[in-house]
């Protein structure tokens, strides 16, 4: 009797050894950047529009060493690290309250869908009114920024819980409280901490535009002073940096949630 052949790369949701995974996100890494390196070096763009991969490490090499780039990065990663921390603070028990109880729900997420709409950057008028223009202004731009669709998402979370386990609990004497603490909480973690993973991605869109909240140091604010002076290389330092911060809070979590939930990352 033949064993049945395992399944290749390219089937759905082929296995992929550990090799073959870094192997494809190296090809995903260098193409762009040799497709990158080809069109500066070519006289088809000139080097004010698109500086080359050379002129932009040069950049960030002079960025460290002259400008308190150190500094930058601190201050950035604290203005997101705080409006993330503050939205996931307040979103949590409200995104459990509203995915599992009917009356918080149909109060609360028309009004949250009403104001998830609303961009941002609309707000930062009143935020300078109402909180002035120190920090507190940069940290409430990436809050509103972000805490609405985390509520939602961390609501839509919670509702995916199956009633069965629910009405389990409920059969062997759960009261409510124990209920929400012990079965629905408990149960919808692994997506909660995803739906953490993705809004971080969102908190750190929204700090270009904190920045713009009379700053005077940070990453987003440095990208903003350097288009004024055509400075494109220090754009692209920016941006590059920003993705990188990103990247590595990205992996943070995803180990993180390896760690916490490692039946779910079981390979058969």
């Amino acid at each position: 009797m033949t064993m049945p052949s395992r399944p290749g790369m390219w089937a759905i949701r082929g296995p992929l050894s550990r090799n073959q995974y870094w192997l494809f996100a190296a090809l995903g890494l260098l193409a762009p950047l040799a497709l990158w390196w080809l069109v500066s070096s070519s006289a088809l763009v000139d080097k004010v529009f698109l500086p080359g991969p050379v002129d932009v490490f040069n950049r960030l090499v002079t960025w460290y060493m002259d400008d308190d780039l150190t500094s930058d990065i601190g201050i950035s990663v604290y203005r997101v690290t705080a409006g993330f921390a503050l939205s996931a603070i307040i979103a949590l028990p409200l995104g459990l309250m509203i995915g599992t109880f009917r009356p918080v729900q149909a109060m609360l997420e028309p009004l949250t869908d009403f104001i998830r709409y609303m961009p941002a950057v609309a707000f930062i008028p009143l935020v300078m009114l109402w909180v002035g223009i120190e920090e507190s202004s940069k940290i409430s731009i990436i809050f509103i920024g972000t805490f609405f669709q985390m509520v939602l998402m961390m609501a839509e979370d919670v509702r995916r819980v199956p009633l069965a386990q629910i009405e389990a609990a409920q059969t062997m004497g759960a009261t409510r409280g124990e209920s929400v603490r012990l079965v629905i909480f408990q149960s919808a973690k692994p997506a909660l901490l995803d739906t953490l993973r993705v809004t971080m991605g969102w908190a750190w869109t929204y700090l270009v535009v904190a920045e713009l909240v009379a700053a005077n140091s940070g990453l987003g604010y440095s990208i903003l002073k350097a288009q004024r002076f055509l400075q494109t290389d220090k754009i692209f330092v920016g941006i590059l940096l920003i993705g990188l911060i990103g990247l590595v809070m990205d992996q943070l979590f995803r180990l993180a949630h390896r760690k916490a939930f490692p039946w779910l990352h079981l390979r058969s």
